[in-house]
């Protein structure tokens, strides 16, 4: 997908997009979002969002399976990694960065109208616990079903039944990429739910079990820094070794599209 066809297939309307390499980045502020996913559930019209940090793309970039599947997703942009790399290639940054511990927060707060969620992913102690927090917090809405992550491909059609029987407006999936990701491109003909958005680590945050960076760590664009201490050795490879290579592969794209230009 380039950055023009993203403009025609977001439930009709015009939103312009950042091409980084051959994915197209919606340039969206939270309140766009909201709307796109309200205008989704009341439409009962599909629509797969996946939140993509620089950790994400460098793995769509080496993997051509990850990257189609992604490309059949609506992508919303995450981190400073991101808004570096619109910098480099296009000149100007994001006009608010959409990460899901921020985003999914302001979807249930302000959304206009009370929606039925199903939670899937991370470990059932802290799943349970998100789901508890969602309706502490969001008291209009309902969970109607959660599901822990750890789970064979034989459970799915099973798991994918729940789902539908539930009748869930919005499915929030908490796997990872490109396990997230892949589940919901790949079982989309099974699920009824019109709004499926892969959310990485929230549940661990609405949970508890890992810690927020402090707001002015968060402000200055060090939370990457922040995480990278708490979880060290899990961490390590992404941020030590991936933000050089995502750099390198952001170079790569530039002089390409410099050569393709001359």
């Amino acid at each position: 997908m380039l950055a023009k066809d993203f403009e025609s297939e977001l439930l009709g309307s015009r939103i312009e997009a950042t091409a980084i390499g051959p994915f197209a980045i919606g340039r969206l502020c939270s309140r766009d979002a909201i709307q796109l996913v309200e205008s989704a559930v009341q439409k009962r019209r599909k629509l797969d969002i996946a939140i993509c940090n620089a950790h994400t793309l460098l793995h769509a970039l080496d993997d051509p399976q990850y990257a189609a599947t992604l490309q059949k997703m609506t992508l919303l942009n995450d981190g400073i990694g991101i808004s570096l790399a619109s910098k480099l290639l296009n000149e100007k940054p994001f006009p608010e960065n959409l990460n899901g511990t921020d985003l999914i927060p302001r979807i249930l707060a302000n959304i206009g109208m009370p929606l039925r969620i199903y939670l899937l992913g991370a470990k059932e102690e802290q799943v349970r616990r998100a789901k508890e927090h969602i309706e502490a917090a969001y008291p209009k809405h309902h969970v109607v079903g959660y599901r822990d992550g750890y789970f064979s491909q034989e459970d799915i059609d099973g798991l994918c039944e729940g789902i539908n029987a539930a009748n869930a407006d919005l499915l929030l999936v908490a796997m990872g990429n490109p396990r997230q990701e892949n589940f919901i491109v790949e079982n989309r003909s099974a699920l009824s739910v019109p709004v499926a958005i892969g959310v990485g680590a929230l549940f661990d945050f609405m949970s508890g079990a890992v810690v927020r960076a402090p707001k002015i760590v968060q402000a200055v664009g060090l939370e990457w820094l922040f995480r990278l201490i708490q979880e060290p050795r899990r961490l390590f490879r992404r941020y030590v070794i991936g933000i050089p290579r995502f750099l390198f592969a952001l170079m790569k794209i530039r002089f390409s599209r410099s050569g393709n230009s001359r």
